[in-house]
């Protein structure tokens, strides 16, 4: 029997938090649905807690993907592999709800035409403590057309769907668009679930449904001109693709803003180790 849904797992040196993602993905209140996981060669024991899995009737476990290719390659892996009508990617690291597949195969099944659903998310430290609680969406809500959903995530000049996590989507529209899109690597989710939208309309859950899970090393000054070079880069291609979907003011505002956000992100980050640094102080003391 063919899944409604697949969840797929690309796991890379997640040995400390890939069992509660996997849990996480099997704690669903909706039941039809398969996992589909595999290891990009990680060196940190990945590969033997997914082995533990096995043995799960929902669960395929791929052999591991060859080194390289950066993310692409076993986002792509994964999802070639799957056979749901519907595909949710979970990154290693993350953690969807239990009520995640009903509330979201729901939206679509109650909207026709929809292609893609997604919700608000919860950011999280490496230690599993809420950072920022219900983000996302930034005032979407509802059932809105996916030209719609594409220019109000370049206003935003951030990924308004969020982590793959928070979204569900029409796994043949991912496989019509080549797979998940590469071109801009910092964007490779928000670039790909846009495609997603040409084809139809977006619902948008104000329900928190996922949590992603953010490190205090991730982001540097580098990192943030890189991103909002990308972004930038990436909201001018839209337009030059499809004028009647952006104007030049859009692309100016979300262009502004993906610089302004960037560094935005980049002192929620220093903050955060700040915090980090702090609970680890603590914890040295006890």
């Amino acid at each position: 029997m063919i899944p409604k849904v697949s969840i797929v797992v690309p796991a890379y040196n997640n040995v400390q938090y890939i069992d509660e993602t996997l849990q996480s993905v099997l704690n669903q209140t909706f039941e039809d649905y398969e996992v589909v996981i595999a290891d990009h060669s990680s060196i940190d024991g990945t590969a033997e807690i997914i082995a533990r899995y096995a043995d799960n009737p929902k669960v395929r476990v791929l052999t591991p993907t060859p080194t390289g290719g950066g993310a692409q390659a076993n986002w792509n892996r994964v999802s070639q592999a799957a056979t749901g009508e519907y595909l949710k990617l979970v990154c290693g690291d993350d953690l969807i709800s239990p009520d995640a597949l009903k509330l979201q195969v729901k939206a679509l099944e109650d909207n026709p035409g929809a292609v893609m659903v997604s919700s608000r998310r919860d950011l999280v430290d490496a230690n599993g403590r809420l950072f920022l609680k219900g983000r996302g969406l930034q005032g979407v809500d509802g059932r809105i057309s996916g030209r719609k959903a594409i220019r109000a995530t370049v206003l935003a000049g951030s990924n308004i769907f969020g982590e793959p996590a928070c979204s569900l989507f029409k796994r043949e529209l991912l496989a019509v668009e080549g797979w998940w899109d590469n071109s801009h690597p910092y964007l490779i989710d928000e670039a790909t679930l846009v495609r997603i939208c040409r084809h139809g309309d977006f619902v948008a859950l104000r329900e928190t449904l996922a949590s992603f899970r953010i490190s205090a090393s991730q982001w540097s000054v580098r990192l943030a001109r890189q991103q909002s070079d990308q972004a930038i880069a990436f909201h001018n291609q839209l337009r030059k693709d499809d004028p009647l979907l952006l104007s030049r003011f859009d692309v100016a505002v979300g262009n502004a803003k993906a610089i302004a956000m960037s560094y935005a992100r980049r002192l929620a980050y220093v903050r955060l180790n700040r915090r980090m640094g702090h609970q680890h102080a603590v914890q040295s003391t006890v």
